[in-house]
């Protein structure tokens, strides 16, 4: 039996050890020996040998398989559990997302009601509606102690201050809902293993951001319910905390609906090398523009707070003129971009055509290169959204700013930024065990 192993060479080591190397090949077995009988011979041949014997094919043969494990593996998931968990999770982050949404929606119909500063007061926990003549009315003599009430509602009958007092009350009330509909789903999937420590991290700030958001609102209303510096000045929120409320929002939103993707789509539509190059050219070319529709987003909360779309209802000029000739009225200067009127519109209007012409730009930048049709499909509802957007802006402001195109308005917003947090989520790197099972072109039917 031992004849067999002609083909293996014992070496002693300087250590003392052995070690098995191969030698010549031995003849004595001139034909194939069958699996049966090799796997006999082996195992009766190990058997014999002394302590110390090492032979490096078996180690060869675990690195191998740890390697395979490894490319299997691929992108980290953020769920555990399978994909059932994934799905599960997944449909309840897109869920939350949506929810954050309405409640953008809803929060535009408030400010444009001029809603949201017929609640007075505010708690954490919340509180019943009135429900008898006598709560509605004891309400309503709250509401009339404040600047809003003195300058502009007065005489406001108690039907139309039911109208405001119910919009602001939805808006936050459907806020603490979505708070109840994020913790016990995720609860549940703690409590289950499903969210790994990376995702239950990230999500626990989100629910923190979220938290605060209600603190932020009290906060914005708050100063609403002060008494402007002259009696000439309408009451309204500061700009400031209007914007850093929408902000806020926005960061939510975007939050939950860029984990959500992570969660379901680890990795990126990939199925060559040349559209993986092809993605990261166009990833650095949306990364600045997604920058851009950003600061667009947050400098229409400061048109909105400075009720800047009620002046110079006329496009492309303002009044008879390009620029209005207040526009560094205030000192010290950086106070005009966010309090004047007048600077603040018109920056919204030169961020807003920026924007459009930069999404074009990506666009016709990318209108030649070797990428997935998803990603070139995206890049074309991008072009489609922001085009409508801009129509939606100067539609809202020749109208004076109805209810209506308002709030499309600010639904347009979130809606681009959506789609440029979907095309930067999907033109990401893939992952190295991924890329290298990538052929260099993809194959086409």
């Amino acid at each position: 039996m031992f004849r067999t192993l002609a083909f293996l060479k014992r070496i002693k080591r300087p250590n003392g050890t052995y070690n098995l190397r191969k030698a010549a090949p031995s003849t004595d077995f001139p034909e194939p020996v069958n699996g049966f009988l090799a796997s006999q011979i082996a195992r009766k041949c190990f058997k014999s040998l002394p302590k110390g014997y090492c032979v490096p094919s078996i180690r060869n043969m675990s690195t191998v398989a740890s390697s395979g494990t490894v490319h299997k593996e691929g992108a980290k998931l953020l769920v555990t559990a399978g994909s059932h968990a994934q799905k599960m999770v997944g449909i309840w982050l897109f869920g939350s997302a949506a929810w954050v949404f309405s409640m953008v929606v809803l929060g535009g119909v408030t400010r444009l009601t001029r809603s949201g500063l017929s609640m007075t007061d505010w708690k954490f926990t919340g509180s019943l509606p009135p429900l008898a003549d006598e709560d509605w009315y004891h309400e309503f003599e709250k509401y009339k102690q404040s600047p809003e009430y003195k300058r502009v509602n007065r005489g406001m009958s108690i039907e139309e201050f039911k109208f405001i007092y119910w919009m602001e009350y939805a808006h936050r009330m459907w806020g603490r809902a979505l708070g109840i509909m994020f913790a016990l789903p995720f609860s549940y999937f703690l409590r289950k293993g499903y969210v790994t420590l990376q995702l239950g991290l990230r999500l626990s700030a989100l629910f923190a951001l979220g938290a605060g958001q209600g603190l932020i609102g009290w906060w914005m209303v708050k100063s609403g319910l002060e008494e402007p510096a002259s009696e000439y000045v309408q009451p309204r929120v500061s700009p400031y905390r209007l914007a850093a409320h929408l902000t806020s929002a926005f960061a939510i939103y975007c939050g939950l609906f860029w984990t959500g993707l992570s969660v379901v789509m680890p990795e990126p539509p990939a199925e060559s090398v040349s559209w993986v190059r092809g993605a990261a050219k166009v990833k650095r070319i949306a990364l600045p523009v997604s920058l851009l529709v950003a600061i667009t987003a947050v400098s229409g909360a400061f048109v909105a707070g400075n009720d800047a779309g009620h002046a110079y209802n006329t496009f492309p000029k303002m009044g008879d003129t390009w620029i209005p000739p207040d526009v560094f009225d205030l000192k010290p200067v950086i106070r005009n971009f966010f309090e004047n009127t007048s600077t603040v519109q018109l920056d919204h209007r030169i961020l807003a055509t920026a924007t459009l012409l930069s999404i074009g730009t990506l666009w016709w930048s990318t209108r030649k290169l070797d990428i997935h049709p998803a990603v070139r499909s995206l890049i074309g509802s991008i072009v489609g959204m922001a085009s409508l957007q801009v129509t939606l802006g100067i539609s809202t402001l020749l109208s004076y700013v109805p209810v209506s195109l308002g709030t499309a308005h600010q639904a347009g917003a979130l809606t681009l930024l959506t789609l440029v947090i979907l095309l930067n989520h999907t033109v990401r790197r893939p992952s190295v065990s991924l890329l290298k099972s990538l052929p260099q072109v993809a194959k086409t039917t």
